[in-house]
């Protein structure tokens, strides 16, 4: 099979690729004529289970994205350099929370933020998702991608920002950020609704993860995990930084809320360790 291609089992709006580097924005592909009965024993396993409730489609076939179509983004006035590069971290100032969590902030940490928010807009290979919601299937809110441990990142300066937060947090988190996962809001629409990053061993343990934001800013709002009203609103864009640490993921939980307001598209980066997500 020639690289960049690979057996996918696909329920409809339940199951979608493997972390392959392909991906659709837009909904699947068409179909391969591919029977399912080609798929290897472990997929078809996988998908025996659902073939009651969706129709079941397999393709055979590599998946790309072409740039999403997006709203205007509003310039920063304070970066108009096409200069990609991060600043020092030595501006970094933390807020501790209740429950062993903090929040370090540091705006605008990347430098020619807006020229790299429109490198990986039309260079990622975007997808989109589906979920199952009650008795329907609805939209994820947003486009994503994800970069696993040792996979090339989509652009230098993400290697770069990825190695100096290591470096920085070093003493703290005992070992380097491994993943890259990245999220597209398009417009106000999109959102992330109030979760933790708690699959994984931040589930039980103390770990850090890193945000990186291009674009137009958006609120990124915590509250604790018990509930409560909304503790602390960040708005984050055009390089800003954030970083979560301690029993952040386990004891609060964040969110980027739906906004009716005339926003333009964010790109967010998140930089995690591994075994995080």
């Amino acid at each position: 099979m020639p690289d960049g291609c690979a057996w996918r089992g696909f329920a409809a709006a339940v199951l979608w690729p493997a972390a392959t580097g392909a991906a659709w924005s837009t909904g699947p592909p068409r179909r391969s004529g591919v029977a399912d009965s080609t798929v290897p024993p472990i997929c078809r396993a996988d998908l025996a289970g659902i073939r009651s409730c969706v129709r079941v489609m397999v393709y055979a076939e590599p998946m790309t994205a072409a740039r999403p179509a997006l709203p205007g983004l509003q310039a920063s006035l304070f970066d108009q350099g096409d200069d990609i590069r991060c600043g020092p971290l030595d501006g970094l100032r933390r807020t501790v929370l209740d429950g062993g969590a903090w929040i370090d902030h540091l705006p605008g940490w990347l430098h020619g933020a807006d020229a790299l928010f429109e490198e990986l807009a039309g260079r990622v290979p975007w997808r989109a998702e589906e979920r199952p919601m009650y008795d329907n299937v609805v939209a994820v809110p947003r486009l994503l991608a994800h970069y696993g441990e040792g996979a090339p990142l989509p652009h230098p300066a993400l290697a770069e920002a990825r190695d100096a937060l290591g470096a920085h947090y070093a003493a703290e988190l005992g070992e380097p950020f491994a993943t890259a996962g990245l999220c597209l809001y398009r417009d106000g629409h999109d959102s992330v609704a109030w979760h933790g990053d708690r699959t994984g061993r931040s589930a039980t343990h103390d770990t850090l993860v890193a945000i990186l934001s291009l674009g137009d800013p958006r609120d990124l709002a915590f509250r604790p995990r018990s509930g409560g009203p909304t503790a602390l609103r960040l708005p984050l864009g055009h390089g800003d930084l954030v970083v979560m640490g301690g029993s952040c993921q386990r004891t609060w939980e964040h969110a980027v809320p739906k906004t009716s307001r005339a926003v333009g598209p964010r790109i967010s980066v998140q930089f995690r360790p591994r075994g995080v997500r």
